[in-house]
Order: structure tokens, then C-alpha cells, then sequence
């Protein structure tokens, strides 16, 4: 085969000396026609120009120039091509021979393959058939096999196993339904299948709607018995506590051979989830069963719809917990509080399980968001009945349950700190409350005493108002009937001021406070200060008239004194301090003002008791003659009504409580003397009246004296110090020195008692004979001896300083 070249474009030559322009035609047209080029213009040229000879002529000459060319390129492929046409005809010859040979190939083939061909036939035939046959067994089989699963299916949904039925329905659509033969069998399946899982899903939901309408009963009951349980642990507690506080009295007061030993029973299995457990969320201890739940939810898992029946389940508890919240307004919420509160706990221990052992069928997040709406709602309902309520037991009862829920679930780890921050905000409205009932406890009772002394005939009506307030003065239990020394008014008063204590301490008791001994004093000094002092003044100014009943309270006081000592121990005691850091902070005490004024009333009526006896005093002959050899009248009248007085007041009144109100009397009586002395109604009185004086106070004193059976030394020295206004009066104006009044350091250790001006003028009123000491004092005599001149120095000296 020749090659193909490429053609090389011709340049034309360039026309030299100004050739002609048909000689530069001629040019260009050979040009064109070489390299290939459109020959339209020369044509057009041509004609326009009327000359298409010379495009002819020239079209020639081109032709007959290239002639010469093709000539030598034929002869040098012809050598070429007689080669290639020899060689074709030696193929030729090859190619008959072999169709020779494949022709007598074909008749030997033809006659060897019929018989075969015939064999071969009949083997697909009956290949055929087989195949046919045993398609045939095998739908047959299919078919058989499918049945079965079928029958199956409908024996599980007969006995509500619906898991089973479902598994025998997949197994029926993913391996038996494209694969069945019959189309008739195939449209059926497809049509029920989806009918059956449909009536699954139908019965699921029921039970689960069921399920969901019986739990709500379920939790109800749940919520009381965990709450019970709490409620039996916290009292377990209190009972251990009992034990411990009787341990530490005991070893306080030094009892021998006791020995103790404080058992705490077990738990009773009161740990977060210990209520209806059984690990399986089958039936606890009140049918605690969430089998139909969980069955719904792997049901639904099963049928690929787990999704919807998650937010199906936290819907429709959601809406429960919703209606859980609502309080009747037609039953007060007293009444309602227990099953309203135990409705929620339930609910959660609920919503705890599910969350354990649910298999994600609810979040923990879910669960909290819950939990916070409920608190919230909780929140506002207790701050809205809280608002409303006007007694502090009914207060008390629906806090110590809340916080008895409050224990019950954080065992679940809900967290209950704005609930007791709830209690906490109304633990100042619990308080006014509980002292407005106190009060009003307390005058009830104040109002009912009688001002006797308490008779208790047997030993539990001592123990019950006497060593139940440690309010006894020995530890040997007396004879009865024992006659108490104060009046049924101070156990009385003890019992409510103990329940306000413990109902006090209840409150503040498992409300998130530790330590709120401060809170429970505080009050108590409330209680004491305020109340029990103002009420006990109140009965002490408009209902005590006589030196008895005077005489009643003052006992009464003196006993209340020891029981606000173990008002403070028993407040500490129940708040779980050391009695010690009780003690250490003990203030004064509470009833002073009440104990004050009882022992002013009774000093008041014993002075008029004791001015009724000193009216006698105006009898005394002041210018006697000879001095009395045993006193004046008045005073004789007057110690027997002391004795008296001690003898009757020492059965009642405590020493100190004695001692303080004689010791008023006896400074009353010496004022008294003084004031008669001074009194207007005695114009003059000589040494005689004196030294008659000076017996009457030394008598007097020696009542003091006498009374050291009963009073210490200190104390009789005491009751004598009563009486130094007029012991130094009377010393004064008996001493032969009288100018020593005007020594400040005399005065101070022997006259401190005495007033200048009623020295002065009871000075003035002395009137003796020339030989005593004062014979002429206070009178213009001509004649007066040294003695009765220190004294005028002294008066003068005395009126000087007024």
C-alpha cells in the first residue's frame, strides 16, 4: 500500500520587470490548483472578464506539467503489486483445499451426531419433568412449611403471646412470602399480615392502658408505705435517741450498777428501691408490676415503633402527674395532704424503676424535668396552704409529713432541698402560731388555779408532775399522799411549755437544718419571757388578794425557776447538743419579772399585815418614866406574827425565796420605827422610850437569830443587817460620843444607814433629865454638861452641811 504524503504548498513566483497580468494569472491559478485551494475565484474571473480559453489553457498546461509526475510514481508501486496478486492466487489455491476438507469433516459430524442429537433430545425432556416435579415438591414443602408458622402465628395470638405471634409473622414475610408459588396465598399474606400486626399493636396498648390507670392506685398505695416506712425508721430513731438521752441522765446523776445497751433494730430493707423490689419489675409488696409496660414497650420495639411508644409512655405520665397536682377545693387539705403528697412519691418510685430497669424507655433527664415540675408545683401548693393556715399543729402535721417525703425520695436521689427551704421560710409563722396556742394554753390554765398546794395521792401522779420536769428537791421519793409544795398550775404550765419544746423541735427536726438548738432557745425564750412571765404578772396583779395566795406564787416561782433549767437541758437534749454547750449558754432567768413581782406582792401584803401591828407602836409612853423590861407592846405582837409566818411560810416558800421576803419585812419594820421616831405624832421622847426601843430591835434581832435553824449564818447575819437603820439609830442616840457621827470613817463603818437630815431631826425631839446623857438635848437649859454639848455641836454641825 503507498503512503500517503503530504502535499507541500507551492509559493508562486514573484513576476519580475512588470510581467504581464495573464502571465501572473497563469501563476497563481498553478499555485492554487497545487496547494489545494478554492479555484471559484479564478473561475468567476474568468467569466467576468469574458476569457475562460485562457483559464482553460491554463487548467491544460497545469495538467500536462503534472503528468510526468504520476508516471514516475505508478512505476515505482507497480513491482508492488505484482507481488500482492501473486500472493492472493497462492491463498485462493489454500482455501479450496481446506473447504475440501471441512466439507468431508461435516459429513463424517452429521453422521455420527443424529443418534446423539436424538439422545440428547430425549435426556432434556426428561430433564425437564424432573425439574418440574421437584419445583412442584419444593412449593408443596414451602407451602407446608408456611402453614405451619401460620398455625403457629394463631396459636400465640390465641394465648396473647404476642411476641412469638410476631416473630412467627416476620419469619412468614421475609423468608416464605416472596418465595410462595401461589399468588392467591401471597395477596393473602400481604394482606394480613399487616392486619395482625395492627390487632397486636390494639391489645398491647389496651393492657397498657390499663396498666397505666392501675398504677396510678398502685403508686398511691407505694407512696404510703414508703413514706410508712420512713415514718417507722424516723420513730425508731427517736425510740433509740430515748434510750440514749435516759443512758446520759443516768450517767449524769452518778448511778451505780446500770448498764446499758442501746440496740438498733435493722433497716428493713429501706434503701432506694427496697419498696415492691424484686429486681424484675414483676409484683412487689402492694402488686408493684410492670410487666404489661415492658411488654408494650419490646412489643413496640419489635414492631419498629419504639420512638412513638416512648413519647407515648412520657405523655401520658406526664398528664398524670399533671392531674396528681390538683388539690380539691371541697376537702380541706388536712385531711388531703397524705394521699396528695404519697400520690407523687409513688409516681416516682415509679418513674426510679422504670428509669433502673427500663431499657431506655425513659431518660434520666425526662425523669428530672419531672421531678423539678413536681417540686415546683409541691413549692407552691405548701406555700399556698401554709398561707392559709392559722394553727401551728395542723402546720406541724403537714410538715412532718413533707418531711417524711422528703426522706423517702432522696433514698431514690430526687433531690427535696426546695422543699424543706419551704419549711425553713415558714418555720417564723410555725413559731407565732405555736406561742398564740401557748398562750392561750397558759391562761386556760393560770386562770383554772386554785392557789392550793398540789395533793398526789399515788407515785405515777409524782412522776408525772414531779420527776418528768425534774422539778423535785430530793431523789428520795416521799410517802404519799405527798403535798407538793406548789399548786397544779406549775405542771400545768410545764407540760405546755415541754410540748411547745418538742412540737418545736419536731418542726425543726429533719428540715436540712443540723444544728438548730439557737432557733428552738430562741423561742423557748419567747415562750418563757413573753408569755409564761407576762401571764404569770398578769395573774400576780389582778388575781392575787391575799398573803396565801401571795405566799402560793412565790412558791410556784421559786419551783418554775427549776424547771426552766430543765426546759433548756430538755431543748438541748431533743436538738442532739451536748448539755454542757447547754449549760454554757444558759442566760438569767426567764421568769424574773413574774418571780420579782410575786415576791414584791407577798412582801407587799406581809408589810400591811406587819403595818397593822406596828399601829401599835403610837401606845408607847415616849416620856417613860422607867424603861420597858420586855419590849413594847407592838413589837411582841409583831414577832409572834413572824414566827407564825416562818412557820407556815417554810412548808411552801424555799429558803432563799423566805429569806429574801423577811428580810424586805424586817427592813420594812426598822423603816417603820424610824418613821415613827420621826413621825409628826411624836413630839418628844426621853432615854426611857429609847432604851424601850433598843429592847424592841434587840428582840427583833433575835428573831433573826432564832432563825438559824432554818437560815445559815450568812443568812441570819443578813436578816439582822435588815433591821441596821434602826440599830444605828437607836446606837446613835444612846452613844455617849455622839460627835463621832461627823468622822467619815466612824460613820461609814457604824452609821452608814442613818440620813443626816432624820438624824437632825429626831435628834431635836430627845428630852432627859440633867444627869443622863441627853437630859437638856435639843432645849435652851441654862445648864447642860459636856456631853449634851457635843451633841448640839453635832446637830448645829448637821444643820450646817443641809
Amino acid at each position: 500500500m503507498q503512503s500517503t504524503k503530504t502535499r507541500r504548498k507551492v509559493a508562486p513566483a514573484v513576476v519580475e520587470n512588470g510581467d504581464s497580468g495573464d502571465k501572473l494569472d497563469h501563476l497563481l491559478l498553478s499555485s492554487a490548483v497545487a496547494n489545494g485551494e478554492d479555484l471559484g475565484p479564478f473561475i468567476r474571473k474568468a467569466f467576468a472578464s469574458g476569457k475562460p480559453e485562457t483559464l482553460l489553457h491554463s487548467l491544460r498546461h497545469f495538467s500536462r506539467s503534472k503528468e510526468s509526475e504520476i508516471e514516475e510514481v505508478c512505476k515505482a508501486h507497480y513491482q508492488d503489486f505484482i507481488l500482492a496478486v501473486d500472493d492472493l492466487r497462492s491463498l485462493l489455491s489454500d482455501v479450496d483445499s481446506l473447504k475440501s476438507s471441512l466439507s468431508d469433516s461435516n459429513s463424517k459430524l452429521q453422521s455420527v451426531g443424529v443418534p446423539l442429537l436424538s439422545s440428547l433430545d430425549s435426556f432434556v425432556e426428561a430433564r425437564n419433568i424432573s425439574r418440574n416435579v421437584n419445583l412442584a415438591l419444593e412449593s408443596v414443602g414451602t407451602c407446608v412449611r408456611l402453614m405451619e408458622l401460620c398455625s403457629r402465628s394463631n396459636y400465640h395470638l390465641e394465648n396473647n403471646n404476642f411476641y412469638m405471634a410476631l416473630k412467627c409473622v416476620d419469619s412468614v414475610e421475609s423468608e416464605f412470602l416472596n418465595k410462595t408459588p401461589s399468588s392467591t396465598l401471597k395477596r393473602t399474606l400481604e394482606k394480613k399480615i399487616p392486619e395482625i400486626r395492627s390487632h397486636i399493636e390494639r391489645k398491647v396498648s389496651k393492657e397498657f392502658g390499663d396498666w397505666l390507670v392501675e398504677i396510678r392506685v398502685v403508686s398511691r398505695n407505694l407512696g404510703q408505705l414508703a413514706i410508712g416506712q420512713a415514718s417507722s425508721a424516723r420513730q425508731r430513731e427517736e425510740d433509740l435517741r430515748i434510750k440514749q438521752r435516759q443512758a446520759e441522765e443516768q450517767s449524769r446523776l452518778s448511778l451505780r450498777d446500770c448498764v446499758y445497751a442501746l440496740e438498733e433494730e435493722d433497716d428493713d430493707g429501706l434503701s432506694g428501691g427496697g419498696v415492691g423490689n424484686d429486681g424484675n419489675g414483676g409484683s412487689g409488696i402492694l402488686g408493684f408490676d410492670l410487666t404489661p409496660l415492658y411488654r408494650a414497650y419490646h412489643i413496640h420495639q419489635t414492631l419498629g415503633l419504639e420512638d412513638r411508644f416512648k413519647k407515648y409512655y412520657f405523655e401520658n405520665r406526664k398528664l398524670q402527674l399533671t392531674s396528681d397536682f390538683q388539690v380539691s377545693s371541697m376537702t380541706p387539705f388536712l385531711e388531703s395532704h397524705q394521699t396528695f403528697f404519697a400520690q407523687i412519691a409513688g409516681f416516682f418510685i415509679v418513674e426510679d424503676r422504670v428509669l433502673r430497669t427500663g431499657g431506655g424507655l425513659i431518660s434520666k433527664m425526662e425523669v428530672e424535668n419531672l421531678w423539678e415540675t413536681a417540686v415546683s408545683k409541691m413549692c407552691s401548693v405548701l406555700e399556698d396552704q401554709f398561707s392559709r393556715m392559722q394553727t401551728a399543729n395542723h402546720l406541724l402535721l403537714i410538715k412532718d409529713y413533707v418531711s417524711l417525703l422528703g426522706v423517702t425520695l432522696r433514698r431514690y436521689g430526687y433531690p427535696v432541698d426546695a422543699l424543706l427551704d419551704v419549711l425553713s421560710k415558714h418555720r417564723d409563722k410555725y413559731h407565732e402560731l405555736l406561742l398564740s396556742d401557748c398562750r392561750k394554753q397558759i391562761a386556760e390554765a393560770l386562770a383554772a388555779d386554785k392557789f392550793e398546794q398540789m395533793l398526789m395521792k399515788k407515785e405515777y401522779e409524782y412522776s408525772m408532775n414531779v420527776l418528768s420536769f425534774q422539778i423535785q428537791t430530793s431523789d428520795i421519793v416521799p410517802a404519799f399522799p405527798y403535798v407538793a409544795s406548789f399548786s397544779s398550775t406549775v405542771p400545768d404550765c410545764c407540760r405546755i411549755v415541754r410540748s411547745f419544746i418538742e412540737d418545736s423541735v419536731s418542726f425543726m427536726s429533719y428540715g436540712g437544718q443540723l444544728d438548730f438548738y439557737d432557733v428552738v432557745k430562741k423561742y423557748l425564750d419567747r415562750l418563757l419571757g413573753e408569755v409564761l412571765d407576762g401571764a404569770l404578772l398578769k395573774l400576780i396583779n389582778s388575781s392575787v388578794h391575799g398573803v396565801s395566795q401571795a405566799m402560793q406564787v412565790a412558791a410556784n416561782m421559786a419551783v418554775l425557776e427549776r424547771a426552766c433549767d430543765f426546759f433548756f437541758r430538755h431543748a438541748a437534749q431533743l436538738s442532739g447538743i451536748p448539755l454542757r454547750m447547754a449549760e454554757r449558754g444558759r442566760r438569767q432567768f426567764p421568769l424574773s419579772k413574774a418571780r420579782d413581782a410575786a415576791e414584791d406582792m407577798l412582801s407587799g401584803l406581809l408589810k400591811t399585815k406587819a403595818d397593822g401591828f406596828m399601829t401599835l407602836i403610837e401606845s408607847v409612853n415616849w416620856m417613860a418614866d422607867d424603861p420597858p423590861q420586855s419590849g413594847n407592846e407592838y413589837v411582841n405582837e409583831v414577832i409572834i406574827y413572824l414566827e407564825t409566818l416562818v412557820s407556815t411560810a417554810q412548808q411552801i416558800l424555799p429558803v432563799q425565796v423566805l429569806k429574801r421576803v423577811l428580810k424586805d419585812v424586817l427592813s420594812h419594820i426598822s423603816e417603820m420605827i424610824v418613821g415613827a421616831l420621826l413621825g409628826d405624832s411624836v413630839k418628844r421622847f426621853n432615854v426611857n422610850a429609847i432604851i424601850g426601843v433598843d429592847v424592841d430591835i434587840r428582840l427583833l434581832e433575835s428573831f433573826a437569830d432564832n432563825q438559824g435553824s432554818l437560815f445559815t449564818d450568812e443568812d441570819a447575819n443578813q436578816l439582822k443587817t435588815a433591821l441596821s437603820q434602826a440599830r444605828q439609830l437607836i446606837n446613835l442616840l444612846l452613844s455617849n460620843h455622839p460627835e463621832n457621827f461627823l468622822n467619815p470613817v466612824i460613820r461609814e463603818r457604824s452609821y452608814n444607814a442613818l440620813d443626816y437630815r432624820k438624824v437632825v431631826t429626831i435628834s431635836e425631839k430627845l428630852k432627859d433629865p440633867s444627869d443622863r446623857l441627853f437630859g437638856t438635848f435639843g432645849s435652851r437649859a441654862a445648864r447642860q454638861n459636856p456631853k449634851k454639848k457635843s451633841l448640839d455641836v453635832l446637830i448645829k454641825r448637821l444643820k450646817d452641811v443641809s
